[in-house]
């Protein structure tokens, strides 16, 4: 809450500069929830319409994307030139931990491209997963691109809207986005499972 009341306060002098900036911050790795920065410029959106400095909903969204973009799309690219070596840049090395590289580097290479559209929604996991996809190299910038921006078209419209409607009801709008995250998790999985059941079964078909 405090810190996004804080967010708030920025944007409602800065608007789209600040929150494109932070979102560039939030995939380098600041302690900023990403989530919380895209709500709060839906909020300020919603807070100043009948103003005569009115912040457009809209464009906001695109802003965002932008900057959610960019930013994963560094840290990807820092992983895919660096190799190893970007694990121990201060900031990384407290978040990509041995074991960490271990499993996520395992679940790339079983999975590749797909754990990406995943991990937008995976707040804790998402740097992780973006820097080791690209150590692995298993991964092109473009599919990067195409993953990511995939899976933000669905979370990015959804935070920038939620924090746009409810922006006089801070508290149901922080409420709403745990539990967004946990929705749209819960359908990625469900979605997930039910094509590994179809691939199973039209393979026993043909066997």
């Amino acid at each position: 809450m405090v810190v996004l009341t804080h967010l708030i306060s920025i944007f409602a002098q800065y608007d789209y500069i600040a929150v494109f900036c932070v979102l560039i911050a939030c995939g380098l790795g600041i302690p900023i929830p990403e989530d919380i920065a895209i709500v709060a410029g839906g909020v300020i959106c919603g807070l100043s319409v009948g103003t005569p400095y009115a912040v457009n909903v809209n464009y906001m969204i695109v802003v965002s994307l932008l900057g959610v973009l960019i930013g994963d799309g560094i840290i990807f690219s820092l992983g895919r030139y660096l190799g190893p070596r970007v694990t121990r840049l201060p900031g990384l090395k407290n978040i990509i931990t041995p074991e960490n590289y271990a499993k996520i580097q395992e679940k790339t290479h079983k999975h590749g491209d797909k754990i990406l559209f995943v991990a937008r929604f995976l707040p804790v996991l998402r740097a992780p997963i973006f820097i080791i996809s690209g150590i692995s190299h298993r991964v092109s910038l473009l599919k990067f691109v195409i993953m990511d921006g995939s899976a933000a078209l669905i979370s990015v419209p959804a935070l920038v809207y939620l924090g746009y409607f409810f922006a006089y009801d801070i508290g149901d709008v922080i409420r709403y986005v745990r539990k967004c995250e946990h929705f749209i998790l819960g359908a990625i999985i469900i979605a997930l499972v039910g094509f590994l059941i179809y691939k199973y079964i039209k393979k026993s078909i043909k066997d």
